[in-house]
Parts: C-alpha cells; sequence; structure tokens
C-alpha cells in the first residue's frame, strides 16, 4: 500500500508541475480523417515542422501536442496510400487549439516512403503481449467458407489455442474462455464465436481496431484473470450510401451505410449509420455440397445455424467530439439429430462517447450498456440445462495528455444477474441463481523517456454481493536498446467475480454458461475454508523485440500465469448437502514466438508457441483439456497482377493433440425413481461410465491442416466494385478428432475437406 500512496504522490507532483509549465507553452490537437468518407486514419505520423517534433494518431485519429512553445506552427500529416495534409496554426502562451485534418487517398501507393506510426509506437508504447489488427490483416487470411473472419485470425496468433473447427472457443495463454474478457464498443460480449468455428458474430467489414492482450494487461481493463480481446467498430460512411452484398454456400449478408448529417469539411461535424447483417444456411446447403461431412450421409449435414445482426449510429461534432448508439441481436443453433438440440441469443443496446473540452486539457469518455444472453441444452429424454447472464455496464474515464506522458483514471460500475440449472450424473439436480454488482476504479500512467518506457497502473475492484475487495497493481516498462533492439516486460495482479458452466471435462463444448461466484464458503483443495470467492491469477511477462531488417520483425515473449485460486462446478455432486463448487489452483507457464515480414505485396506470418498449462485439484496435478504443448501457425498472403487485383493466401495449422482422460470401465445407472418397487432386475439402466482416476492422462493425435484462397477484385467505377473468392479449408483432407464417442466407441472427426465459391458486390 505505501508504494501505491508513493505512485499516486508522484503523479500528482507530475500533474502540478505540467500544469505551471503550461502557463508558458501551448497545446496543439486534433484528429485525422480520410476525406473520402470521414473515418479516422489510424497511425498517421503527425509532425509539426518548424520544430521537428512528431507524434502519431490512434485508433481515433487524434493526436496531440504538448508543452509547445508559442509562435507560427505547421501541421503535416502522412499516411502510406494518402496525399500528405498540411495546416498553419498560431500558437500563444497558454493557449489549446484543436485542429482537423482530412487526407485523400493517393493515386499510387509508394510504401517506400512510408512513416509508420505503428513503428514509431514501439518504442513509445509498451505493447507487450499485445497484437493489433485491422479488417486488412484479417482479409489477409485464407477465407474459410468464402469469407474473411475475426475468428479465423484469432487462431494464428502467438499464445491463442482453439479447440476446434466445430464448437470452438479461445483458450489464451493458460485462460479457458470465461477468463478472456470480449469486448464490443466496451460491451462484454459473452459468447463471440458461433458454434462452427469460422465464423464469429463479429462482422469483418465493420471492424475498426482489435487489440488482443494475451496477459500483463494494464488497470484500465478488469474483471478477468486471464485476457482481453477488445473490438471497436468504425462509423458508417460520412459522405455517401453505400454498401455490400455477399453470399456463399456457408452464409449471405449485406451491409448498408451513409450519412444523415453529411460530413462538414470545416469542423468535422457529420451524423452516420451503419446496418450488418448476415446469416447462414450451411444447415440447409451442406447435404447437396458437403455430404460427406457427417458421419451418416442421411442426415442433416453440417446442423449449424446462426444470424447476427448490428446496427450504429455514429454523431461526430465539432473538435472531435462523439456520441455512439448501437444495438445488437446474435443467435445460434445446433440440430444434432436423435442426440441434442444446442442454441443461444445475445442481444444487447449500448452507448459510448468522447468530449474534447475546447479550452480543457483532457478527454472526458464514457460507456452503459445492457446486454441479455441465454443458452440451452436439451438432450433427448433429459432435462433441459439453460443457463444465463444479463446486467448493466456503466463507465467514466478522464485523460490527461503530457509531453511525451499520458494519465487516465476511471470508474466503472457493472451489475449482473446469473442462472444455471442442470442435472448431473447422479441425478441431482443443480439450480443456481445470483445477482452481483461490481464497482471498480483505475489509474494509469505512462510516461516516455529517451529510451525508456514506464507504464504503472493500479486498480481497485469491490464485489458487492460477496463483500469483498481487491488492490491490483499492474506495471509495464520497455527499454530502447537501440532503434532495432527492445526488452519489455509487464505483470499483475488479476480477478474476476464470474465461472463457467461448461464441463471442462470434455475438450468441445457448444453449451456455454456462465455463473457469478458463489456466496456460500468454500473449501480449499487441502480441505480448508476460504473466506476469498474469487477466481485470481498474478501475470509476469519478459520479451524482446528485434527488427531483423526492413519490414521483417521477430517477438519473443517467456510468460507464467499463476492461477491462485479458480473455481468450478462440483459436477461430481451426489446428494443435496454436498457443496456444488470446487476449488483449485493452476500454473501456465510457455514461451511465444512470432515473426513478421511485411514489405510490397508479400505478408508472412509464422507464430510458434510452446506452452504448460496444469491444474491441482487437491488429490492430484493434471494438464487442462486445452493444454497443447506444441502449436503453430503459417500464413502467407500475395497481392500479384498488374492491377494488384488479385490476392493468393494459404495458412498451415499444426498442434500437438489435447488431454483427456481414459475411459476404465462401465456401469449401470438406475434412478430408482419407484423406491422400492423400482424393476431393476429385468428393466436396464443407463449405461454410465467409469473414468480413470488419472485425469487427462491420455492425448489426442495431432492436429494440423492447410487452407487455402484466392480472391480476384473487379472495378466497374469509383464505387462500384466486384470481388470473388474461391477457397479450400482442410486441403489434403486431414482427418482431425472432434470427440470420442466412449459408449459406442466411434470417433467423429473434424470438418473434411470444404471448397468453397463467395461473391461480394460492393457499390
Amino acid at each position: 500500500m505505501q508504494k501505491a500512496i508513493q505512485l499516486v504522490f508522484v503523479l500528482v507532483i507530475s500533474l502540478l508541475a505540467s500544469a505551471q509549465l503550461a502557463g508558458q507553452t501551448g497545446n496543439i490537437r486534433g484528429f485525422v480523417y480520410d476525406k473520402e468518407n470521414g473515418s479516422p486514419i489510424m497511425f498517421a505520423s503527425v509532425t509539426l515542422l518548424e520544430i521537428n517534433k512528431s507524434t502519431t494518431t490512434n485508433e481515433e485519429g487524434f493526436f496531440n501536442f504538448s508543452n509547445i512553445e508559442p509562435g507560427t506552427h505547421t501541421i503535416y500529416a502522412s499516411y502510406v496510400g494518402y496525399d500528405s495534409a498540411t495546416a498553419i496554426v498560431k500558437l500563444k502562451a497558454g493557449d489549446l487549439i484543436n485542429k482537423t485534418l482530412f487526407m485523400a487517398k493517393g493515386a499510387v501507393e509508394l510504401e517506400e516512403l512510408e512513416i509508420s506510426g505503428k513503428q514509431a509506437a514501439k518504442t513509445t508504447t509498451v505493447q507487450i503481449s499485445k497484437v493489433q489488427l485491422t479488417t486488412k490483416e484479417i482479409k489477409s487470411l485464407p477465407s474459410a467458407g468464402g469469407e474473411a473472419d475475426l475468428a479465423q485470425y484469432l487462431q494464428v496468433l502467438p499464445g491463442v489455442i482453439f479447440t476446434g473447427d466445430q464448437g470452438g472457443q479461445l483458450d489464451i495463454r493458460g485462460g479457458s474462455p470465461v477468463q478472456n474478457k470480449i469486448l464490443l464498443d466496451g460491451m462484454t460480449i459473452y459468447n463471440p464465436f458461433h458454434s462452427i468455428g469460422f465464423f464469429s458474430v463479429f462482422e469483418t467489414e465493420i471492424i475498426q481496431n482489435v487489440d488482443v492482450l494475451t496477459g500483463g494487461f494494464n488497470a484500465q481493463y478488469g474483471g478477468r484473470t486471464s485476457a482481453v480481446v477488445d473490438i471497436t467498430s468504425r462509423d458508417g460512411n460520412k459522405n455517401r450510401f453505400s454498401g455490400l452484398i455477399s453470399s456463399s454456400p456457408f452464409q449471405s449478408k449485406i451491409l448498408a451505410e451513409g450519412p444523415i448529417k453529411k460530413l462538414n469539411p470545416e469542423t468535422g461535424s457529420a451524423i452516420s449509420f451503419i446496418l450488418t447483417g448476415k446469416r447462414s444456411y450451411i444447415d440447409q446447403t451442406s447435404p447437396e455440397l458437403y455430404s460427406y461431412a457427417s458421419a451418416d450421409s442421411t442426415n442433416a449435414g453440417l446442423p449449424y445455424n446462426f444470424s447476427d445482426l448490428y446496427g450504429k449510429v455514429s454523431i461526430t461534432g465539432k473538435n472531435g467530439n462523439r456520441l455512439n448508439l448501437f444495438g445488437f441481436n446474435f443467435q445460434d443453433n445446433v440440430k444434432y439429430a436423435g442426440i441434442a438440440d444446442i442454441g443461444w441469443t445475445s442481444t444487447g443496446v449500448g452507448s459510448n462517447f468522447k468530449i474534447i473540452p475546447s479550452s480543457a486539457k483532457m478527454i472526458i469518455g464514457g460507456h452503459f450498456a445492457y446486454s441479455d444472453y441465454s443458452a440451452i441444452f436439451q438432450e433427448d429424454d433429459k432435462r433441459a440445462r439453460t443457463s444465463g447472464i444479463s446486467g448493466y455496464e456503466l463507465g467514466f474515464d478522464f485523460t490527461f495528455y503530457g509531453d511525451n506522458s499520458e494519465i487516465k483514471y476511471g470508474l466503472e460500475v457493472n451489475g449482473t444477474k446469473t442462472s444455471l440449472e442442470f442435472v448431473n450424473p447422479f441425478d441431482v439436480t443443480v439450480e443456481e441463481t445470483q445477482n452481483n454488482t461490481e464497482i471498480a476504479g483505475f489509474l494509469y500512467y505512462k510516461k516516455a523517456y529517451d529510451r525508456l518506457v514506464i507504464e504503472p497502473s493500479i486498480r481497485f475492484q469491490y464485489y458487492a454481493s460477496l463483500s469483498e475487495s481487491t488492490f491490483e497493481p499492474r506495471l509495464g516498462v520497455k527499454y530502447n536498446i537501440s532503434d532495432r533492439f527492445r526488452f519489455k516486460f509487464a505483470g499483475g495482479m488479476y480477478s474476476q467475480n464470474l465461472i463457467s458452466t461448461v464441463n471442462e471435462r470434455d475438450i468441445v463444448n457448444l453449451f456455454v454458461g456462465y455463473l457469478s461466484s458463489p456466496e456460500e464458503v468454500l473449501e480449499l483443495n487441502s480441505d480448508q475454508e476460504t473466506t476469498s470467492r474469487l477466481q485470481k491469477s498474478v501475470h509476469g511477462v519478459a520479451g524482446v523485440e528485434i527488427d531483423l531488417a526492413s519490414g521483417i520483425e521477430l517477438n519473443i515473449e517467456p510468460y507464467i500465469k499463476n492461477y491462485t485460486q479458480l473455481i468450478n462446478l462440483n459436477r461430481n455432486k451426489q446428494k443435496v448437502t454436498d457443496p456444488n463448487f470446487r476449488t483449485e489452483t493452476g500454473l501456465a507457464r510457455g514461451i511465444d514466438f512470432l515473426l513478421k515480414y511485411d514489405r510490397n505485396d508479400l505478408f508472412v506470418w509464422v507464430a510458434y508457441s510452446l506452452g504448460y498449462v496444469d491444474r491441482n485439484d487437491g488429490d492430484q496435478t493434471y494438464p487442462t483439456n486445452f493444454d497443447r504443448r506444441h502449436n503453430m501457425n503459417y500464413l502467407m498472403s500475395y497481392d500479384f497482377g498488374s492491377d494488384k487485383s488479385w490476392q493468393a493466401s494459404i495458412r498451415w495449422n499444426l498442434g500437438t493433440g489435447f488431454p483427456f482422460t481414459l475411459t476404465q470401465g462401465f456401469f449401470q445407472s438406475y434412478d430408482l425413481q419407484d423406491g422400492i418397487d423400482s424393476d431393476y432386475l429385468t428393466k436396464d439402466g443407463d449405461l454410465g461410465i467409469i473414468y480413470a482416476d488419472e485425469r487427462n492422462s491420455g492425448r489426442l493425435p495431432y492436429y494440423h491442416r492447410l487452407d487455402a484462397s484466392v480472391k480476384k477484385k473487379i472495378k466497374f467505377g469509383k464505387y462500384t466494385k466486384l470481388e470473388v473468392v474461391a477457397s479450400v479449408t482442410n486441403v489434403y483432407n486431414r482427418e482431425n478428432i472432434f470427440y470420442f464417442d466412449r459408449v459406442r466407441y466411434e470417433r467423429v472427426n473434424q470438418l473434411p475437406i470444404l471448397p468453397s465459391l463467395g461473391v461480394t458486390v460492393s457499390f
């Protein structure tokens, strides 16, 4: 606590010193937008020519210069593929000038002249355990099913394990899916992936930016103990109505966008909308196109059905003030004939805003959202499993920019209601309904010196239903040994009040539900009681960044995550008086390698992860069911043709097999519902499974898959364009295991070779 007080004291002194200096100098800030559609230009280089001082725009196109000497200054903005833009301002002592610049797309892209904002950010931000994605990177992947999707790209990131083509979920550096926070425009999305693992609920065409934080993230993010995926959607076109229509054997989609109030080139103000919807029909096309994809070609083929709808209205005012209003409805259904029906629905509405006072040296942000998620698993002749989570999220934050520094603090309030009901193998009904309110505050500071960058932050989290609070210090550091070689470190403490209802004995789960942490007193795995009912972890990550040559980057990151307390449902509860929950501890450690080449028309990505993920339940230490020891992804994309209208892409994934618990035997289980009159002599009981004592001691075979695609773009005018994509998923028809039916003693494989042809018309 004493160190935290000292940190706050240093931050206060820094603020006072900055305030006194600001009286003798001035500030210049603003936004850089695309002239054609009004969208922000991320990572553009912005320079004050007279003093040769440069910065880069952030994800919102925002730039800031602090403590600038009075005088006449020329603002010069540049970015590859765009004509440069300039503006002249006259700065007086104490002034705060807001300026908006618009950049037009250039006729020729000269990559040799690129002034990369991303390159500059490497030396001024820590960026450890962080991968930043845009629509361009996502589209560089082979388009499985004829459509590029974020779900496909996340699978190639170092440290990320995807559990399968069907029912796949993300496990990130030893964290299960419930330990990963997925955000869309500040709102938590509880199930972001459809049951067929190629597609997420996020429409690729509306993604502006994705930050994937695989560990060691700062105090701006809370409520999860492993990782964060933060997705920001773009605004609709602010100058003209536009859209696209797309179709493939897997799905169709439509997008429409345009101005409600056109962009004002003087102030940057506008009102625009964007609306997108997609619906799958692979369940209808697969019996004809992919009948071989089923174990029995007479059944329903690929029984997946989903639909997604997202809409957003963006209001941009003078000086970059903005308000976004959005809403969504996502649905997913799977019907395995004669086995089970599984489905979930997610709906939500929300808003976020940025206020940039014309005279105050701060930016005020905030968000509010309400969402509802419900899931059901209905097996034949058995009671349905149901789960749901609903609630609101509210937050405010304040950001101050200094000379190569940033201070941000905020307050968040979340309220949720969770529910679960199922019958376990011992015919005991488990039913839980919980309400929870969380209040959190955070303070984040960043300072870039000549070679050193520090990012200390602290988070205070209060869980009202548990009457429990946490103090979570975090730290990020980077040292620039040279322009081409950088060392970095991050670490911190994390907590969460959310547990998963999935059965972690199974490798693949299509039924995904959630519960708040229990209010009851828990027993530790050593049979001692614990007063804490939260899941907790401690992260430590180190790393080096090496720029091997122009366009070639190597990133190496060893990490460790100590899960000091994990809480799971007691699925072996045999009587009502048994506890509903059990505690465990866990340890994840490993090292990630990423080699990236991005130059001219060729993009190459090689990622390799070595990981060990163990849990201890008090009786034994065992590997988790997503403990993939070795995982490698190779991605290559090449643009060719006289006008670069062709693109060829391949992706190859190799991973060791997942652990599983071996079958030791079988038994007949009788429910004895009629008491002593139950007929257990002549009537057969249900077949029960006796599992081996050593948990997850078996290993499935290796997984590997090759995907490939070729795209062709055809222009019919300035805005009208046709894109045709021919793709093949699982090119050499590898028979990767999906699961093994223990009762029928049958192996069920993942998806076989799936060729596809997709067509997109944009206007």
